[in-house]
């Protein structure tokens, strides 16, 4: 029995080392060339933030928890909330009013999600740099025009999108990690992305990201989601005190 249950961890331990590896560092800040955003200038709408937290399995299975995001909603909006003030410009959260546009809106929301997982796998890191990026450091990337028709952003300059995406790993999923350790091998606990993004709206063009897949914070206290919020504008181009450096670093 003792040798089946030696023989069924090296399984398990063999195909870890097939689909995982240790996470490498990948926070990145990247803007548009010759952007500039002085503070106090602009008319910003922070978007309603995309924020999921579920529970990794033992198998590193993604299960969403409906509570954990309701609490990590409200910890992270009330961050946001006390940050607006801070960020050296006329920042006002999204509200659709009678337009109907908030599901519209959340569409580009994801879009933009995929947008700055694009922007850190082909722009932020040279080696998987795209060929049509291949000759040049330049930071163009856009979410497309449509964000300039919604009625519910007339009057605004930009639009400020966070997105975060928390997997906490479960007991099981840590004991494996353990037992992988002990055997020289190496697979992760949790999954912790975010992004924050600023968009010009008459242009459609990403002027800057702040992509980060290992930020800390536990989004499910209110403690976590202060220091994630901080995490996730840090660098953002219209703080008082904090110049802005174009292109990638």
């Amino acid at each position: 029995m003792r040798n089946r249950v030696i023989g069924a961890v090296g399984v398990v331990l063999a195909a870890c080392v097939l689909v995982s590896a240790p996470a490498a560092a990948q926070e990145k800040t990247g803007a548009k060339t010759g952007f500039m955003l002085k503070p106090g200038a602009a008319r910003i709408v922070l978007m309603r933030p995309t924020i999921r937290v579920a529970s990794q399995s033992t198998g590193g299975m993604s299960e969403p928890n409906a509570d954990w995001t309701a609490q990590a909603v409200e910890n992270i909006d009330k961050a946001l909330r006390d940050a607006q003030a801070q960020l050296g410009n006329d920042v006002v959260s999204y509200d659709e009013g009678v337009s109907g546009e908030g599901a519209l809106t959340a569409q580009y929301g994801n879009l933009f999600s995929a947008v700055a997982d694009s922007v850190i796998t082909y722009q932020f890191f040279a080696g998987n740099r795209l060929p049509t990026k291949k000759r040049s450091k330049e930071f163009e990337w856009s979410v497309g025009p449509g964000l300039s028709g919604l009625h519910s952003l007339d009057g605004a300059d930009y639009a400020l999108f966070i997105n975060t995406r928390d997997d906490y790993g479960s007991t099981g999923r840590k004991v494996l990690q353990l037992f992988a350790a002990l055997g020289g091998v190496g697979i992760t606990s949790g999954v912790h992305i975010g992004y924050a993004g600023l968009v010009d709206l008459k242009t459609g063009e990403l002027v800057w990201l702040n992509a980060d897949r290992q930020m800390g914070g536990d989004v499910r206290t209110a403690e976590g989601a202060v220091k994630r919020v901080a995490q996730l504008l840090e660098g953002f181009p219209g703080k008082p005190g904090e110049p802005l450096a174009a292109g990638a670093k």
